[in-house]
């Protein structure tokens, strides 16, 4: 082993982004990093239920974390997807899975053999073709041979911080109770020296790494890094959130329900609800929001609590010796369920980049360059759903649908118009099928499709057609009811009344 000193990393802030980042650098780094976690028990952080997507599964096991305990103890359902009501138009659904469509051929995606049977006169919805989705809306789970059934999670976002602390702790982690009151900068070089605590602590570090949330008391506070504003294209900036118990059985699904300034979700864990309402303030008062959440929801469990953010990304989310994660380096609210996902890809991005010795200004640009491709590929995935809408019935609407949008969004949506085609760049999050399902779900329908469709006889191509939805309502069949799955999978206690 070398006898070279581990380099000290200092995280600010726990939650979600603090205890994910400090559970893979201890897991994964081992002794090579001195590794300090500061967080404080009077500040509160943001989560009643989250909403995750498919590669979490994948960063749980590269943490060794298995599933079913993890599962109990984060009160966690499984996810197929994301139920969108009212979006298109009022009284409209469609639903965003994590499955394929059909079947591709190399040239083309299954669109564009749907679309040619469709001008055919083939009468079988798109939605028909993902096993995902079906097996989504008829509320049944199971984990199929061969990863055939691609799923995320809903968890309890307070109880996973929790659950990653235990693990982080255990593979040496030293946590340490107390707020920050001041970030001492090196007088030479401008990058944090140190953290100073009340009561006087003072904590050095070669690398921080700030998890204090929208605040970025480090990235900005003392580091002024700056922030890019999104507002102009993502004009949402409150929510009100809340715990609630169950109106019916826990869905594989999460809900996310327009309304005529904004967005209701609902998030469906073992024993609870977590529900809250997105909107922007210029269109809705507070009053209303509030009881606009609580007259659909069911009975409280906590009191209701406000969020306000803004849209947007700090220009150097790896500035000098600091790096932040999560809501300190971005934020896109949270429609697609992106929120962990992106501070999934800065933990494992870091810790591939992680200094050895000096911190390089190559390895700072190159994370701050893939990050926020990330985010921006995000964001516009976001905008899409507010810029393709027949909604015109309220100010909110009418302003979204009006409003100018990404160059990069634009293209995407006039090349799916004209041709039926998505093409994804540079590792891009949302596969091509997310895109199709989205677009034609908003009400975007292709013109044309691709020539090779044409090469299929009509009986080849009712033959296909039929032997997807066979083989689909074959399994669907076989999989049980996704509450039932769950409770003999890894069924939590229900926590007990305050």
């Amino acid at each position: 082993m070398s006898d070279k000193k581990p380099v000290r990393v200092v995280i600010a802030g726990g939650g979600t982004a603090g205890w994910m980042m400090a559970a893979a650098i201890a897991r994964t780094m081992g002794p090579t990093v001195d590794l300090t976690l500061v967080e404080s028990e009077a500040i509160g952080t943001i989560g009643v239920g989250e909403s995750t997507i498919p590669p979490l599964v994948n960063f749980n096991r590269i943490l060794g974390i298995p599933e079913p305990d993890f599962m109990r103890a984060t009160q966690a359902t499984f996810k197929l997807g994301i139920l969108f009501d009212n979006w298109k138009h009022d009284g409209d659904s469609y639903f965003h899975s994590f499955g394929l469509s059909g079947k591709d051929h190399w040239s083309a995606g299954f669109q564009h053999f749907w679309l040619n049977a469709r001008e055919r006169g083939h009468e079988q919805p798109y939605a028909d073709y993902c096993l995902e989705l079906v097996a989504g809306m008829q509320g049944k789970f199971a984990h199929l041979p061969e990863d055939r059934m691609n799923y995320a999670y809903h968890v309890d976002a307070t109880l996973y911080g929790r659950y990653l602390r235990k693990l982080a702790e255990a593979d040496g982690c030293t946590r340490v109770e107390g707020k920050i009151a001041h970030v001492e900068l090196d007088g030479t070089s401008g990058d944090i020296a140190a953290l100073h605590l009340d009561g006087e602590r003072r904590i050095e570090g070669d690398m921080f790494v700030d998890c204090t949330g929208f605040r970025g008391l480090l990235i900005d506070g003392a580091l002024h890094a700056g922030f890019e504003d999104w507002s102009h294209w993502l004009p949402n900036d409150s929510a009100i959130a809340v715990q609630s118990k169950h109106l019916g059985p826990p869905m594989p699904y999460t809900q996310a329900i327009a309304h005529d300034a904004g967005w209701q979700w609902r998030i469906p864990l073992q024993h609870r609800m977590g529900a809250g309402i997105v909107y922007t303030s210029g269109y809705l008062s507070r009053d209303e929001a509030y009881d606009r959440l609580m007259s659909s929801v069911g009975e409280p469990l906590i009191e209701p609590f406000d969020i306000k953010f803004k849209g947007g990304v700090r220009r150097k989310q790896w500035y000098r010796n600091c790096v932040a994660v999560g809501l300190a380096g971005g934020f896109v609210e949270p429609l697609e369920a992106t929120t962990v996902h992106l501070i999934q890809r800065a933990v494992l991005r870091f810790i591939r980049l992680m200094p050895n010795g000096r911190v390089s200004e190559r390895d700072a640009m190159e994370f701050n360059d893939q990050q926020r491709l990330d985010i921006e590929q995000i964001r516009d995935f976001v905008v899409l759903h507010y810029k393709a809408t027949n909604r015109r019935d309220s100010p909110f609407w009418r302003h979204v649908a009006a409003m100018p949008i990404p160059d990069s969004l634009q293209q995407k949506i006039e090349l799916f118009r004209e041709t039926g085609r998505v093409f994804r760049k540079y590792e891009e999050l949302f596969a091509e099928n997310s895109w199709v399902q989205v677009m034609m779900g908003q009400g975007i329908e292709p013109q044309s499709y691709h020539p090779i469709a044409d090469k299929l006889r009509d009986d080849e191509v009712e033959r296909l057609f039929q032997s997807i939805r066979d083989n689909i309502a074959q399994t669907v069949a076989t999989l049980p009811e996704h509450h039932a799955y769950v409770a003999r999978y890894c069924g939590a206690e229900a926590p007990k009344a305050a």
